[in-house]
């Protein structure tokens, strides 16, 4: 008998640090107590189950049986030829809890199973297929190979209660943002203590240039919760683009509340990032709220982010208005739409560089943030490329009128021939 408070206080210390119910944790020690009982006073092939009364530390056991027909199991003869085929293919002997694959009927057992007619005697309205409980007498005392048995049972299933748990809890939390303290750095990834495990961050999710120091902590961007043999697997991320719209929403409120929506991001982690916003109450600045008073808001994204460049620029429905804001900073004289999903932009000639950007990266960035394929010309190249085609035009009449010319001259001088050759023949 347990000692009942505790019991209870054992419970709920074990549900607390694990941090799984305590429900699941009473579930584990009557596995154990079943695994016990079992080796102590059970017998093989049996199915033991044990129900534990927290509040007055009660077990009570039962034996479970499958109900089955004479349909569902082999005969003596159909062992016997099972037993000869068995011995000629050198297979392994169907279990006695079910069938061979591909076979219908399984080996009877009476520590496992029950025909339907004996269970009728006990329980009239029970069906093939259903479980039967039958009570088992209850014991006090068990072996030390019983309570070792116990004890394996406990540890092995609180870990995977564990397991499931931060599974469970993280998986729920996969596209958010943690914080985590370096653990411990590897060439290709770093791995980050996130509370009740380990985050891993892989070589291709890091920032660009970015250095980790053991015990340094960061915010992370949860990409994925995997399952694995050794336990929930959370792949961390720095790199990804949405880590910049997180990042926002934590020293935005307004996002939070609804008044301003992050309609799209752009991003090359490390270097810089353009992100399209819009108010959704009337008279709010977007862009103001976004970058905060004296730039408080925008400063921190960028410090969490080492001093990524974030470019806020207001969305628009208007893709010629959209197209010219996300060119930002620099200005853009007009913006044509052109078939197939193409825009040409002029821009003063002086803004063609600061448009383009540093190895095109700002026109790269602007037709990410977008989904339109950006031209980036200048009035003086587009009047310069004008003056070309009016003058291949001009090239191709000439050499059209030059041609005809030629193919006329060429008629009339094979006329004068056949006229000739007609009166020499005369």
């Amino acid at each position: 008998m347990f000692e009942i408070k505790s019991f209870t206080s054992a419970v709920t210390q074990i549900a607390e640090e694990k941090g799984i119910p305590q429900e699941k944790v009473v579930e584990v020690i009557e596995q154990a107590l079943a695994a016990a009982y079992k080796k102590d006073y059970g017998r093989k092939g049996q199915i033991v189950k044990a129900k534990l009364s927290p509040k007055t530390g009660d077990t009570k056991f039962w034996q479970v049986k499958l109900v089955v027909s004479d349909e569902m199991i082999y005969s003596e003869e159909e062992l016997e030829k099972l037993k000869i085929k068995v011995e000629e293919d050198k297979e392994p002997f169907p279990p006695a809890g079910g069938a061979a694959e591909g076979e219908a009927k399984i080996r009877f057992n009476p520590e496992k199973h029950i025909m339907l007619e004996e269970a009728k005697k006990i329980e009239p309205k029970i069906k093939v297929g259903d479980e039967m409980e039958i009570a088992l007498e209850t014991q006090g005392d068990y072996g030390r190979i019983a309570a070792q048995t116990a004890k394996q049972v406990i540890l092995q299933k609180i870990k995977e209660a564990e397991r499931e748990s931060i599974l469970q809890e993280y998986e729920s939390k996969t596209g958010e943002i943690i914080s985590g303290l370096v653990q411990r750095i590897e060439p290709g990834a770093v791995f980050f203590d996130v509370g009740k495990t380990v985050g891993i961050l892989p070589r291709e999710e890091q920032i660009s240039g970015e250095f980790y120091r053991l015990n340094q902590r960061f915010r992370l961007y949860i990409l994925n919760v995997e399952s694995t043999p050794k336990g929930p697997q959370i792949i961390l991320s720095r790199a990804y683009p949405k880590m910049v719209s997180k990042l926002f929403e934590l020293e935005v409120p307004e996002i939070s509340a609804g008044q301003i929506s992050i309609k799209s991001i752009a991003r090359e982690a490390g270097s810089r990032s353009k992100i399209a916003v819009l108010s959704d109450s009337e008279g709010m600045d977007p862009i103001g709220a976004m970058v905060g008073q004296r730039g408080t808001r925008v400063g921190a994204v960028i410090n969490e982010l080492g001093g990524e460049k974030i470019d806020i620029i207001e969305y628009s429905d208007e893709p010629e208005k959209y197209i010219a804001n996300s060119l930002s900073p620099a200005k853009v004289l007009e913006v044509k739409i052109m078939p197939k999903n193409k825009a040409l932009v002029l821009v003063p000639e002086d803004q063609l560089s600061l448009t383009i950007g540093k190895e095109g990266q700002n026109v790269r960035l602007a037709a990410k943030l977008t989904g339109w394929k950006i031209d980036v010309r200048s009035p003086e190249s587009k009047k310069e490329e004008g003056e070309k085609e009016e003058g291949k035009k001009e090239k191709v009449e000439k050499e059209k009128v030059e041609k005809e010319e030629v193919e006329k001259k060429t008629k009339v001088k094979d006329k004068k021939s056949q006229t000739k050759n007609k009166k020499e023949k005369i």
